[in-house]
């Protein structure tokens, strides 16, 4: 029999509203695709209390944290939002995380909700991830945080932060995954249409987007015919002549103008590309290879081992509906 897991979900005025909705339908759905063993005990609960009101006007009824005090909690998951350009952690949220933690086994934030954690000591030396217009604002407020910008969400150890908004669900998904496995997680991203879940490794931008937005649009025509001819030649020869200019003029203006090389930047949406197919298809991995520009399958597997870490095949498994258990041909 499968223990209660109690999840505390944190609440404060202009706080966003899916932030803690998403995560909370999630975990909700988890509870209902297990039919009588409910997996998860959901609490939202404010400092003081009573009705909080969402940066979207809708308020929301809280219980207060101190009748928790001698709850036993599972996971605390704290989201972000807030008014203004400035976060500023509710003070009495702060000391009781702070106080709390040691005794939670996973401390979760969405969005600018890492703001509050870090404010509580949680996040010094810790990998995380936020929304990316946070990110430099986080990092100068907190110099020893180690951000890991363009994730979806990160794990390290006990403690889980996601990026912004919809993220939090990518991040219950995972959560749900570790407690329950693989399949209750695929199921309860299917209840939710959401379909997959994306990896923590996904880039919070797709990539000809995150490409337009390290310059000033200068290449944006260019991204979009990148990822419109993957399959072929996109040597720094070849964008040169698409972008009407010499290859090493061509070279040198791209990377002082977005930050890296043309071959990171193909890079970065063929492996974009092959993620996508993996997780919404069923094609054979030759063919996949093949699609996005890698031309040998063997290509792709040591592409993705650099990238992630693991496998085409074991990325499917545990990203795709359309995983089988086995090696994809």
């Amino acid at each position: 029999m499968i223990a209660t897991r109690r999840i505390v979900l944190l609440a404060y005025d202009q706080m966003n509203l899916l932030d803690l909705c998403g995560p909370l339908q999630a975990l909700t759905t988890a509870n209902r695709r297990a039919g009588k063993t409910r997996p998860y005990e959901t609490v939202t609960a404010s400092a003081t209390g009573g009705l909080v009101t969402t940066s979207a006007g809708l308020p929301l009824l809280t219980v207060p944290v101190a009748s928790l005090q001698d709850a036993p909690i599972d996971t605390l998951i704290v989201p972000g939002g807030c008014e203004g350009e400035t976060y500023r952690a509710p003070a009495a949220l702060v000391s009781w995380v702070a106080e709390r933690a040691p005794a939670v086994r996973r401390l979760c934030s969405v969005c600018t909700g890492a703001f509050l954690l870090a404010a509580a000591g949680q996040l010094d030396g810790r990998r995380v991830t936020t929304h990316w217009d946070w990110v430099e604002r986080l990092q100068a407020a907190y110099p020893t945080v180690r951000i890991e910008a363009d994730r979806i969400f990160v794990r390290d150890g006990a403690v889980w932060t996601s990026a912004g908004v919809s993220a939090g669900i990518d991040l219950t998904l995972a959560l749900i995954e570790d407690d329950l496995g693989h399949q209750a997680a695929i199921d309860v991203a299917r209840q939710l249409v959401v379909f997959v879940k994306r990896p923590g490794g996904q880039s919070q931008f797709s990539a000809p987007l995150a490409e337009q937005a390290r310059g000033n649009g200068d290449f944006a025509a260019l991204h979009a015919w990148i990822a419109a001819h993957l399959h072929e030649d996109l040597s720094v020869e070849r964008l040169a002549e698409q972008a009407c200019m010499t290859p090493r003029t061509f070279a040198r203006l791209y990377a002082a103008r977005q930050g890296r090389t043309p071959a990171r930047a193909v890079e970065a949406i063929r492996m974009e590309a092959a993620c996508r197919a993996l997780e919404q298809t069923g094609l054979p991995l030759k063919r996949i290879a093949a699609n996005c520009g890698y031309r040998e399958e063997q290509n792709l597997r040591r592409a993705f081992h650099r990238r992630f870490g693991i496998t085409p095949a074991q990325y499917r498994l545990r990203f795709s509906a359309h995983a089988t258990g086995r090696e994809p041909a």
